[in-house]
């Protein structure tokens, strides 16, 4: 159905009224944005329950953004900033909202399937826009990732914030914890906190699924663990370890400044903000979302993994920290990876694995159209590590002609700036309609951000000391 929202001027309402009329024909009224930007709004439901809402400015530039989360987030104060400006330059939204079950019934595939019905319904109320971008944040990314690659023919090519990959996010998650429990374990015992076991990373219990122990008493025995660990050299050098292997980030706390690399307190205080800091989502964010999917199997493992070589392939930053926290410890930072070598390894479910290897549930580097796609340095859900992970398989499928990517030197998930999502649009759509990229260096998108005159400030940063040597944890079908 559509929506009119009514103005209080007379000549606006006599324009309402006559449009009104048109209604009947198939057409809608304008509304007003918050930001004066006024525009046509459509909104119905799917037949699975998912909703829909379409938004099309006055000043429509014949471009649509096709979002995974348009009709969830577009009131939002972290995301309506970017959409509004969008909108105010032109461009149309055509979204869903997240379903309702979609903890237990959740599927990229189906997202992506819906978003294409909720293009046709566009075209049917409006017209055939000039140019379709598929735009999304977090699970949306994955989506834009996926219709870039494998859904590609009613889309001319993909905005990507901030993406997920089921599989290697839990892989890199797993590294992470996997190492945290190995560490912690000994003196979270010794200290009379509980037994090792007690520190759980997979088989986390569902709400509802009864057990021993539910997920609080497990993110409360992690949380103390985490605190204990803080209290000594040896914990935080250990901790700094378990990040340095998992490829995250030690700056996931939002509303903190990035310590220098070179001042090693200051950092490993950051190390253990940012543990507390990803406390409550125990074994990676998104785990129990990605299993239910797949009936409750194990998606990620670790079975063959060497985390000397893991080590190895650590950011510079990461490997300076651990270094230097080991020697003020006086620990053996081999003996250390080498406890984690010895350890029992978890093993994935060969069903899981065929859930996620289906089409637009993961991602092969394999592009059909243009994407572009930037992550913040200090996202806690999604470590930034990824990115660089699906580079690489880019330059093995030979379509680096048609990707770019940047890094944002911020924290949150999803909270980019409207200057850092807009400038990505807008260098999109040059891309697909001249053929050529345009500059995308970091300092060249600052630049063109700031141009842009959104109000906000971009972040645009190169890697640097935090290009990890190589992505530890792709994953495609086909392995």
């Amino acid at each position: 159905m559509s929506r009119i929202s009514y103005p209080t001027d007379l000549r606006t309402q006599a324009r309402t009224r006559a449009l009104c009329l048109a209604l009947v024909a198939g057409l809608a009224a304008p509304a007003m944005a918050q930001d004066k930007t006024s525009f046509r709004e459509h909104s119905g439901v799917l037949p699975d329950g998912t909703s829909w809402l379409i938004r099309v400015p006055a000043n429509w530039n014949g471009r649509l953004l096709r979002d995974l989360d348009f009709a969830s987030f577009i009131h939002v104060p972290g995301y309506a900033p970017r959409y509004d400006d969008l909108l105010a330059r032109g461009y149309a939204f055509a979204g869903l909202a997240r379903h309702p079950l979609r903890l237990w019934q959740y599927d990229p595939q189906r997202e992506i399937l819906n978003l294409e019905t909720v293009q046709d319904t566009f075209t049917k109320l409006e017209r055939e826009p000039d140019m379709v971008l598929q735009y999304g944040c977090s699970g949306g990314g994955l989506d834009s990732l996926a219709s870039a690659e494998v859904y590609p023919d009613k889309i001319d090519g993909s905005v990507v914030l901030a993406a997920h990959t089921p599989v290697w996010i839990m892989n890199s998650f797993l590294d992470g914890w996997f190492a945290m429990k190995t560490l912690l374990g000994a003196d979270f015992e010794a200290q009379g906190l509980g037994q090792a076991s007690e520190l759980t990373v997979v088989g986390l219990p569902n709400a509802g699924a009864g057990g021993d122990r539910n997920l609080d008493a497990i993110r409360a025995a992690w949380k103390s663990a985490i605190e204990n660990a803080g209290k000594t050299s040896e914990g935080r050098a250990r901790l700094a370890l378990a990040f340095a292997l998992g490829q995250w980030s030690p700056w996931l706390v939002e509303g903190t400044d990035l310590p220098d690399t070179a001042d090693t307190a200051a950092m490993a205080d950051m190390v253990l903000k940012s543990a507390m800091r990803i406390a409550s989502n125990v074994g990676g964010t998104s785990r129990l979302l990605f299993e239910n999917a797949a009936s409750g199997q194990q998606l990620s493992s670790n079975e063959s993994v060497d985390y000397a070589a893991f080590y190895a392939n650590a950011a510079p930053a990461m490997k300076q920290l651990v270094e230097a926290l080991y020697d003020e410890a006086g620990l053996d930072l081999q003996a250390d990876i080498a406890t984690i070598n010895a350890e029992p390894r978890i093993a994935a479910s060969d069903y899981a694995l065929d859930f996620w290897a289906a089409d637009g549930r993961t991602t092969t580097g394999e592009l059909e159209v243009p994407a572009i796609r930037i992550h913040m340095l200090g996202d806690w859900a999604i470590p930034y590590s990824l990115m660089q992970g699906y580079e690489e398989l880019v330059e093995q499928a030979g379509t680096t002609d048609l990707y770019r990517q940047a890094l944002v030197q911020g924290t949150g998930h999803c909270e980019f700036m409207a200057a850092e999502s807009s400038v990505i649009v807008e260098i999109l759509a040059d891309r697909v309609t001249t053929g050529i990229w345009p500059e995308t260096t970091s300092g060249a998108l600052n630049t063109a951000a700031t141009a842009l005159e959104t109000g906000s400030v971009p972040r645009f940063i190169d890697h640097g000391d935090w290009r990890v040597d190589a992505y530890n944890r792709p994953w495609t079908p086909a392995q």
